[in-house]
């Protein structure tokens, strides 16, 4: 967010120190889905990238040395921010997906990180409905350019706004990120979010902040219209909008939408002080629909399989993900990013030695997150996704850069 918080998500402040340890595992990529006998658009596309995927190319190994390096690259990032442990996963082209947990599960320090640790994404979901959304749009169904409200006559705002101004935050729809409401609700009753409708209000009982198109602004709820507005054109829920995409094409056994803290008990401990009482396990108090748009759990695995097959090309055609990271606007330096733009539910780095670096962020109760795929590091295209178990401003970030940083130095 173009104000740090927008292009992190709801940053929240770090209170803890870290004594870090590391596991590292290799995972194969011929994992059979355990969708059957289901038509899936994308199902033979994203088969035969897989099968491309398991061939070697001067694969990075983890031996004891590259293990030491990688800790000492983290290590820093984690201390300074306070942050029990993280997930790692690392995808370079052609190679093996990388798995890493560094650092410790609970604040005892008794329990290794598991790589194979859940986590909400937060807003990296938004990456995802975007790409549902083109696909609409390669089917004939929607238009980028066309009003919402060719789609959605009752929509709550009267004022044009295309989907595309809506993809990339410059629709002028207001948010309730700033409201004292939203914070006050959401740690007093987390386990008892607002419902779209009372979300929407949010939209409907304020003015724009700008006229369509001529600002940015994040937001939040845009990406509620767009996920109702896929509802209602494909007659489908997000959950089987994103399998047909996502989840059963590319074999994910981990990675879902959760709708109910029974969906849950799978989350990885992620630890938050908005409380109000220091830090606390936030796993089963938040419910996830407190995420107006919805919220995918996943791994640092499947979700870097995720942004991997997307910017990739494996999920939508590659002429729909030049759109995708088409910079629209200019969000100016954000270190350790050089250059952010925001194009259609990606962030763009213009102006990084990786190469062109695409991917989405984000954050909220327990979690920081980060997944980006950088077009050259180190010769190769690479695609890095970091989960932390405690939230903080750019923390997933941090450790995806640091990760890539060692990369380009190896």
């Amino acid at each position: 967010m173009v104000t740090v918080p927008t292009l992190i998500g709801e940053p929240l402040s770090a209170a803890w120190s870290v004594l870090a340890s590391t596991r590292i595992s290799a995972l194969p990529r011929d994992r059979e889905t355990e969708q059957t006998q289901r038509s899936r658009c994308c199902q033979s596309l994203a088969a035969a990238s897989y099968s491309r995927g398991l061939s070697r190319h001067r694969a990075l190994t983890m031996d004891q040395g590259i293990q030491a390096a990688l800790k000492g690259a983290v290590d820093p990032v984690l201390a300074q921010a306070q942050i029990p442990g993280v997930a790692i996963a690392i995808q370079i082209a052609n190679e093996p997906l990388l798995t890493l947990g560094i650092g410790y599960q609970d604040l005892g320090q008794t329990i290794p990180l598991s790589t194979d640790a859940s986590f909400y994404i937060y807003s990296v979901t938004k990456s995802l409905i975007a790409a549902a959304v083109l696909h609409q749009v390669s089917a004939g169904c929607l238009g980028l350019d066309a009003p919402i409200q060719d789609y959605w006559p009752n929509f709550p705002v009267a004022t044009p706004i295309t989907l595309r101004q809506i993809l990339s935050h410059s629709s002028g729809l207001p948010d309730y990120g700033g409201l004292p409401a939203y914070h006050e609700a959401v740690k007093t009753t987390p386990d008892a979010p607002w419902s779209p409708i009372a979300f929407l209000e949010v939209a409907s009982q304020r003015d724009l902040l700008f006229d369509p198109g001529q600002g940015w602004a994040y937001s939040n709820i845009g990406y509620l219209a767009l996920k109702l507005l896929l509802e209602k054109v494909t007659g489908r829920s997000m959950e089987d909008c994103l399998d047909e995409l996502f989840f059963a094409p590319l074999g994910l056994r981990q990675t879902f939408v959760a709708t109910s803290l029974h969906d849950v008990t799978c989350l990885m401990p992620g630890y938050t002080s908005i409380f109000g009482s220091g830090l606390e396990n936030m796993a089963q108090r938040y419910h996830p629909d407190w995420v107006s748009h919805g919220v995918v759990v996943s791994t640092a695995a499947e979700l870097a399989t995720m942004m991997h097959a997307l910017i990739t090309g494996q999920i939508l055609d590659l002429t729909l993900i030049e759109q995708m990271a088409q910079p629209v606007h200019s969000l100016g330096s954000h270190p350790p990013l050089q250059n952010v733009a925001c194009g259609l539910g990606l962030f763009i780095d213009t102006a990084s030695p990786y190469g062109r670096v695409t991917g989405h962020n984000g954050g909220g109760p327990g979690y920081s997150i980060a997944a980006f795929h950088f077009s050259s590091l180190a010769g190769r295209a690479t695609t890095i996704a970091a989960a932390t178990n405690r939230d903080g401003d750019n923390v997933g970030i941090d450790v995806a850069y640091a990760v890539a940083r060692h990369l380009a130095q190896g």
